[in-house]
């Protein structure tokens, strides 16, 4: 099967190594000059690092990872620990798999160096794809033109390829615009703790954790904004303006903040789930398909998970695309709208107005951690399960 995907992000560049693992003949093409990744911190969760597992690039991961001890909910102000999600020994056992923080290019870097070289064509901007009598034809901005048996768009949010076979979509602006920044500490710090934690205050949040093995820490720092702000993670924005949003904040998070050099910004955009990925010679991929808020971490993650899953689909049913697209989308697509919803939802939640409402959200995960602490706070037992690596065909089908 001859395959051509539309993007060398995270998603694209997953799917290109998991299909070559089996056999098929893969082309990227990628709109940039080469692969890179912007300078922010991702987090990996254990679903996966459990498919990164089954494509066997895992241990190449861990080496630049940093291991956090916790998963930690505190108090804006006071930095009162709400929530605590250890993330030890016990944790690593229960879901097969460690709790770890990245960069984001040595991220991309793992899939990138495990291709062959040539597999990418790069500065080839899609235009536009449509169904041919054997596939899919996939046109670019140069005038030329790819003929493939099936073409995989992964070219993220404002996806062409998306655009191109089910027309515009209803993308929202969500009010909210994010701030990311990445403050070099050389190790571990007393004012910032190896642990992936969350300050939730009052209309705004900040997520901060290690990367780099714990030579930088990664701020991820979420308001709501009064006016629109464009969905660009190259945008460079003011660093008073961020330090303005979140005076009154933790000294600890001031302290870190008083570190930062430059800062970025860009708008949270989401659309609901969409009913189905697929059509003929075409199906989608990862922020293509279901663009997702990043309250839950799961942004990277469901578009590896995807990248088993299709890989896996259309090597149980090579000879016949339907099913394999049927497999994939069944498996998938309950998932990802439950993903998409639930991190909305956080968007909410961890946005409370007023420190009443604080005290309730806080009393019950304090209620949730004595009856289990790994489901306590954040509540994501059930995305840290899932195991790309249980899924067949036929028991998708059977499920049906």
């Amino acid at each position: 099967m001859k395959i051509a995907i539309i993007g060398g992000g995270i998603g694209g560049t997953a799917t290109a190594h998991a299909l070559l693992q089996k056999g098929f003949d893969v082309t990227i093409f990628e709109k940039a000059p080469a692969f890179g990744e912007v300078g922010a911190g991702v987090q990996i969760t254990p679903n996966a690092v459990k498919a990164l597992k089954g494509l066997g690039l895992a241990e190449k991961l861990f080496d630049s990872a940093f291991y956090p001890q916790a998963v930690t909910g505190r108090h804006w102000k006071t930095g009162r620990e709400n929530f605590r999600i250890d993330l030890g020994d016990e944790f690593r056992a229960h879901y097969d798999a460690p709790f770890i923080h990245v960069h984001r290019a040595d991220l991309l870097d793992v899939f990138v160096n495990a291709l062959p070289k040539g597999v990418c064509k790069f500065n080839m901007a899609c235009t536009g794809v449509e169904q041919t009598e054997n596939g899919a034809r996939a046109t670019f901005e140069d005038g030329s033109h790819f003929d493939a048996d099936l073409v995989i768009g992964a070219d993220g949010v404002r996806s062409v390829v998306r655009k191109a076979i089910f027309g515009d979509d209803n993308l929202r602006w969500t009010g909210h615009q994010c701030y990311r920044a990445l403050v070099p500490t050389g190790g571990v710090v007393d004012h910032v703790a190896p642990e992936s934690a969350f300050w939730m205050g009052p209309k705004a949040h900040v997520v901060t954790y290690y990367v780099k093995g714990g030579d930088a820490v990664n701020i991820v720092a979420v308001t709501e904004a009064p006016e629109w702000v464009d969905e660009s993670w190259s945008t460079r924005a003011s660093v008073d303006a961020m330090l303005s949003d979140f005076q009154d904040w933790h000294p600890d998070l001031q302290k870190l903040f008083s570190g930062v050099g430059e800062v970025f910004n860009w708008g949270l955009f989401d659309h609901d789930p969409m009913e189905t990925w697929s059509k003929g010679a075409v199906t989608l991929l990862g922020d293509a398909c279901h663009p997702m808020l990043p309250f839950l971490s799961q942004g990277a993650a469901m578009a590896i998970e995807d990248a088993y899953v299709l890989a896996k689909a259309l090597e149980q049913s090579p000879d016949d695309l339907a099913v394999a697209l049927g497999a994939y989308e069944g498996e998938r697509l309950p998932r990802t709208a439950r993903v998409q919803l639930e991190a909305r939802e956080r968007g909410r939640t961890y946005h409370l107005p007023s420190e009443e409402e604080m005290a309730i959200r806080d009393a019950e995960y304090a209620r949730r951690a004595k009856e289990d602490p790994r489901t306590t706070g954040i509540n994501t037992d059930w995305v840290y399960d899932y195991d790309p690596r249980k899924f067949s065909v036929r028991a998708v089908e059977n499920a049906q």
